[in-house]
């Protein structure tokens, strides 16, 4: 009886193995760094193996255009963040974003900003005769700046020129300084995205363009919605609202103004924790809308999980963001997140097809790696 009863308890012990194991994976490992470099190595794999980029690539699209684009953004500024804070190894990620960028402006070059655009782009006129999207080019020209704060370059130096000069343009030619995403449409991700891009020139060129930041600081209050005093996240090109406040949108927004204004992105911030920041069991989360405002769910927001309303989207800005503001309790929580994350696919590994979204992927690498790049643009005194 003594042998069965040990027997028994070895066989409860096997079978609890790997939940244990789990949970202790949860608790102490992997850690922040050797996640980002991993993220890092299999994104860099991933796009420089011909066969793999395309089918991301074909896989990307069929969700979303938008994200082979972003996807794209997201792995320069990773590279360029990885090189700032590894020096010994930025020959390596500078080889990368070099790729990744030509190969951008290359697909641009060939197909037109329509190539990385939802086919809604094409459906009524837009109100710049120009028809050019302020997400391509402001993207471009934030991947081309991260590139050059990391090592200048004279032919990567004049495309960032040439890419900030047609987005000054841009904001000159929109009526109320709002340039467009999509016809008559003005993302707030991509107008601050935009003038980041900017910003890098003017700290590696000596450039002045703060007359355009501060044209668009002008007319924030305009642009906040009135319940939450949050940033709405779309609008007209005449600055009325169309979308309200999206985590998916703010907490990159926020990222941005770190180094634009500080002052209106710790405000800004502190209004996102408190609407859409969550906590339970040591555990962080993020929504895609607060209590005063909902929108639909799309593609962007990601499938909202019930009862605790978090959105992945959401959640994986808000790890970004939460980086930049060094708010470092919840940076942690969230991290946390990502390894009960971890546990749900040790203990079910069928569901790492549902969790293998390679946009999803980059934004936490960018997330986890974010600094050296935004620090250069602080300056000394931040």
């Amino acid at each position: 009886m003594r042998h069965l009863r040990r027997l028994a308890l070895l066989a409860f012990l096997a079978a609890l193995a790997p939940v244990l194991g789990a949970l202790l994976w949860m608790v102490t490992g992997p850690s922040l760094e050797a996640r980002s470099a991993a993220l890092l190595a299999g994104q860099a794999a991933a796009w420089e193996d011909p066969d793999t980029r395309a089918r991301t690539t074909a896989e990307l699209r069929r969700m979303n255009p938008e994200w082979d684009f972003m996807r794209r953004t997201f792995l320069v500024l990773a590279a360029a963040d990885r090189a700032l804070a590894h020096p010994e190894e930025a020959d390596r990620w500078l080889a990368l974003a070099d790729d990744v960028i030509d190969s951008t402006l290359a697909d641009e070059a060939a197909f037109g900003h329509r190539h990385f655009l939802l086919d809604y782009a094409g459906a009524k006129p837009w109100v710049d005769p120009a028809r050019r999207s302020l997400f391509v080019d402001g993207e471009i020209a934030l991947m081309l700046g991260a590139r050059r704060l990391v090592r200048d370059d004279p032919r990567l130096a004049g495309l960032h020129r040439s890419r900030v000069a047609r987005v000054a343009a841009s904001f000159d030619a929109a009526p109320a300084g709002l340039p467009e995403s999509y016809p008559d449409e003005a993302w707030l991700f991509c107008v601050t995205n935009a003038l980041v891009g900017v910003r890098m020139a003017d700290v590696l060129d000596g450039t002045d363009h703060q007359a355009l930041v501060d044209g668009f600081l002008a007319r924030v209050p305009g642009l906040l919605h009135p319940a939450s005093g949050l940033l709405n996240s779309e609008v007209t090109s005449a600055g009325a609202a169309l979308d309200g406040p999206e985590g998916s949108s703010l907490w990159l927004v926020v990222t941005n103004l770190a180094v634009l204004d500080p002052t209106l992105a710790n405000a800004q911030y502190d209004g996102a924790v408190r609407d859409l920041y969550h906590e339970a069991l040591g555990l962080g989360w993020a929504s895609e809308w607060g209590p005063t405002w909902r929108g639909p769910v799309d593609v962007d927001s990601g499938p909202i999980v019930p009862i605790l309303d978090a959105s992945p989207s959401s959640s994986g800005f808000a790890l970004l963001a939460t980086r930049a503001f060094r708010d470092d309790r919840r940076h942690a929580a969230l991290a946390r997140s990502l390894r009960a994350a971890d546990l749900l696919l040790v203990l079910d590994p069928r569901l790492a097809e549902l969790a293998g979204n390679p946009m999803g992927d980059v934004i936490l690498l960018y997330a986890l790696g974010h600094g050296p790049l935004w620090d250069r643009l602080r300056g000394p005194s931040t």
